[in-house]
């Protein structure tokens, strides 16, 4: 089978249900930024991490799978059913969050994105995450999309941040504050 199919050749690609749809459509642009967001994730787990984090971006890296089908796929599709971003994908995330969030200092200061490699990529990933919200949210402003995809990326956002800052504690990488 060729990697290519010349299908979208003229600006256009394929939802999941068959209906052809442009390129720069809102719906692409928002799956299409949360695919950028699993490729840093990647990038991530590329470099050397504790298991605790690999196997968590693993995890997360499948969930944003299930997202970006889910955000292919109209909730009007009479196809079969799709997997779904649901509230325990989200309950997942706010429990990774507590639990390394409990290992950072406590935080009264803006920090600036960086410390070492790694952090620095995650809060890349983090802000990839954000603009991936910003997508959705005006998605859903005209389609129905449903909660749980912004819910989730707003989440994501935040272990992004708690992880990036648990990664500077770990590779003892002092956190630069912001100064006014």
């Amino acid at each position: 089978m060729k990697i290519y199919t010349k299908t979208g050749d003229d600006g256009t690609t394929s939802l999941y249900g068959g209906k052809r749809v442009l390129k720069c459509e809102l719906r692409i642009e928002a799956y299409g930024t949360v695919d950028e967001l699993n490729s840093v994730l990647g990038i991530c787990r590329a470099m050397k991490l504790h298991k605790r984090v690999d196997r968590l971006l693993d995890k997360i890296q499948n969930q944003l799978f299930v997202l970006g089908t889910d955000l292919a796929t109209p909730k009007s599709s009479r196809k079969k059913p799709v997997p779904r971003i649901k509230e325990s994908d989200i309950k997942f995330l706010e429990k990774a969050i507590d639990e390394f969030d409990a290992e950072n200092k406590p935080l009264n200061r803006f920090i600036l994105p960086g410390g070492s490699l790694l952090s620095s990529y995650l809060h890349f990933g983090r802000t990839v995450c954000r603009r991936a919200e910003r997508l959705v949210v005006r998605l859903a402003k005209n389609e129905n999309t449903g909660q749980n995809p912004i819910i989730y990326l707003n989440r994501l956002s935040d272990l992004l941040f708690v992880l990036a800052r648990w990664v500077n504690k770990e590779k003892k990488s002092s956190e630069k504050y912001w100064v006014v």
